[in-house]
């Protein structure tokens, strides 16, 4: 299903927004999305650039592992030297990890493989992309409420699409979140 919702908390300045950002906002909101995921517009960061649009997803795999994240579509008309264009997406996802998972030592890698193969499989046209991974694991002591201790994976990365068509961008984001969590890539079930 397309995603939906009302557009005035994802987007700073609707008074004037320029058509193209309009455009870019509603290709990014024309992909259909796994039912696993769920959606929100929330209200975007202010002052990184005169136009922004921004959502929320979060994801729950098979073994219960949630992911959630946030992608943001940044647009300054006038371009940016650093982001190389006038359009600029961020990407956060946070995945609690299985302890087995946690200790693998290439796991960063693979964490920012999900990412450049989401984008590259979407056919998403986009140049700049860069990012980290980390890996944390955190105990709880005394009074603390919660499980006793928990492993993490976050991926940050921001890339500059170099259209307005940015459902592949999208997509590659969904992809992401859905990998993240163990999902099985759509059509294919999983044997429990």
């Amino acid at each position: 299903m397309p995603f939906g919702g009302l557009q005035s908390p994802g987007v700073t300045g609707l008074a004037a927004e320029p058509e193209l950002f309009r455009r870019a906002v509603a290709t990014l909101k024309s992909v259909r999305t796994r039912p696993e995921l769920e959606l929100t517009e929330v209200r975007p960061p202010q002052r990184l650039a005169p136009w922004a649009f921004a959502l929320t997803a979060e994801a729950t795999g098979p073994s219960d592992e949630l992911s959630t994240g946030r992608l943001v579509l940044l647009h300054d008309p006038d371009g940016v030297e650093a982001w190389s264009g006038v359009f600029r997406l961020v990407a956060y996802v946070r995945v609690e990890l299985d302890p087995e998972l946690a200790t693998d030592p290439l796991l960063p890698e693979v964490g920012w493989s999900w990412l450049v193969e989401a984008l590259e499989t979407a056919g998403a046209h986009f140049l700049a992309l860069g990012g980290t991974v980390t890996q944390t694991s955190s105990a709880r002591f005394g009074d603390i409420a919660g499980p006793a201790r928990t492993d993490d994976l976050e991926l940050r990365a921001s890339w500059t699409a170099r259209d307005a068509e940015l459902a592949a961008h999208g997509s590659a984001f969904y992809d992401v979140m859905a990998t993240a969590v163990g999902l099985p890539p759509v059509g294919v079930s999983t044997i429990r």
